[in-house]
């Protein structure tokens, strides 16, 4: 008759050991406990790695690269309305590069330029050897190419003295070289630059004002 007012859940063995019962209390205490730690654990480790996530989104919103803005100034190709074209005339060029980012240093490889008319390269040399653009500056490009030699009779010497007596011709200006960007102590790796300035010369090879100023895509 004692089992009908045993207390109801636990096993009769267990109520009737109270050592047990104990035991048994203790380790769903610890099994609690180890829960609640492992939950405020990852709640830190989550909150840590939010924070960190937060700050490298700042900084990077703060120091990220902006990329050089190329400018054409002058073109002068005199060569254009030589009997002999382009070859062995000098085609000189002035362009101005200019840093944006306030904090971030360029260094820039060793220049290449090239001059296109009809998509064939009628110039072509080095222009810069490798420097270092600070925060904030502007750099003024000079060069000046050696002039191709155009095939005399051919399809692309006949367009071109067609051109420039109209006082047209239209060329492609394209500078060549590899960049990096300095950002407080770290270089970033490497890009290849690529910057092409599409412009149109008179018939004395001179730039004609639209082509003056213009700004010159650029390409990683």
């Amino acid at each position: 008759m004692s089992s009908m007012y045993s207390s109801p859940g636990l096993p009769t063995q267990t109520r009737s050991n109270p050592h047990r019962r104990h035991r048994l209390n203790a380790h769903r205490i610890r099994e609690s406990l180890t829960s609640r730690f492992a939950k405020c654990l990852c709640s830190i480790l989550l909150t840590l790695v939010l924070v960190a996530g937060i700050i490298v989104f700042v900084l990077w919103l703060s120091l990220r690269p902006h990329r050089p803005r190329f400018h054409l100034v002058a073109l002068a190709a005199p060569g254009v309305a030589s009997p002999a074209g382009l070859s062995g005339s000098p085609i000189s060029f002035n362009v101005t590069d200019r840093n944006p980012n306030a904090k971030i240093g360029i260094y820039y490889d060793a220049m290449f330029g090239s001059v296109y008319y009809k998509d064939r390269v009628v110039g072509s040399g080095p222009v810069m050897f490798p420097f270092f653009q600070p925060p904030k500056n502007t750099t003024l490009i000079t060069g000046q190419l050696s002039g191709a030699a155009i095939e005399a009779g051919g399809t692309l010497s006949a367009q071109l003295s067609a051109d420039a007596p109209a006082g047209r011709v239209e060329l492609r200006l394209e500078l060549n070289s590899t960049i990096r960007f300095k950002v407080t102590t770290w270089d970033t790796h490497h890009h290849h630059l690529h910057v092409e300035c599409d412009l149109v010369v008179g018939s004395d090879g001179s730039i004609l004002p639209e082509s003056k100023n213009i700004k010159c895509p650029i390409y990683f």
